[in-house]
């Protein structure tokens, strides 16, 4: 059987000198694809919320929609750490919620929770550690506070960014993501840190990548954000297939004598 992933393992490679893969995954065919491909980290992202769900962003995430696509990631993955999103509001009324929730994150499977904000999550970070549960940290755009930020940008500079990373990482933090983080300001924080660091939209200087799954195999063209890479057209190829489908079946040409019983 093969052997998962552990925090000590992506710390290790880190200081290795090798790069952190990291992708989302939300159910039995995206886990089973980034394990097979031995992606080091599954997370299970609230950014299910929009690729799956549908919504026009990740504030409606519930915890049960999120403890369920835990479960089935760690069930259907050997190799990948897999790493469940706090969605919102699950963190943030008070530390014993967040612990509360972490733990159920745990019972379903995850190795690890990641949750975002720097000097506001603090003592749940130090709590969190003293309890057991792995924390990583996000930074940078923080995508459930569309509200505050009005939209996915920035909105704090070079020093406070090194400054909540440190604070995290003296937290207990064993990863911080940064998102949407200027290359050269990413580079910076990365340097003054310990910790992996893990990109997106924030250039080549971290410890590692993160995409969504959906996003970089081309299931959405209309989302084409600058930092997004697409390794494949799916859409594309999956719109020609169904309108084949549908000419074969209305010619007659399927089901063909080879399909039938």
């Amino acid at each position: 059987m093969q052997k998962r992933l552990t925090i000590r393992d992506i710390h290790n490679k880190v200081d290795g000198g090798f790069k952190l893969s990291m992708v989302t995954a939300y159910d039995a065919f995206s886990a089973r694809l980034v394990d097979r491909a031995e992606i080091d980290i599954a997370l299970v992202g609230d950014s299910l919320g929009t690729t799956v769900q549908g919504r026009p962003d990740t504030l409606g995430v519930e915890m049960q929609h999120m403890l369920y696509h835990t479960e089935i990631v760690a069930r259907c993955t050997q190799h990948c750490l897999v790493v469940g999103d706090m969605p919102f509001g699950s963190y943030q009324v008070s530390t014993d919620q967040g612990v509360s929730n972490a733990i159920a994150f745990l019972k379903a499977g995850a190795n690890a929770v990641k949750l975002e904000g720097g000097k506001s999550v603090l003592p749940l970070v130090e709590r969190m550690g003293e309890v057991g549960i792995p924390v990583m940290g996000h930074l940078g755009f923080t995508p459930q506070s569309i509200n505050q930020t009005s939209g996915p940008r920035l909105n704090k500079d070079k020093s406070e960014l090194i400054d909540e990373a440190r604070l995290l990482q003296k937290a207990g933090a064993f990863a911080i993501v940064l998102e949407m983080v200027p290359a050269a300001i990413a580079k910076e924080v990365s340097a003054a840190v310990n910790v992996p660091t893990i990109g997106i939209g924030a250039g080549p200087h971290t410890d590692g990548q993160v995409l969504v799954f959906f996003d970089m195999l081309g299931f959405s063209p209309d989302f084409s954000p600058k930092f997004l890479k697409r390794y494949m057209n799916f859409d594309e190829q999956a719109l020609k297939a169904l309108r084949q489908y549908k000419a074969d079946v209305e010619d007659g040409g399927f089901p063909a004598k080879e399909h039938s019983y």
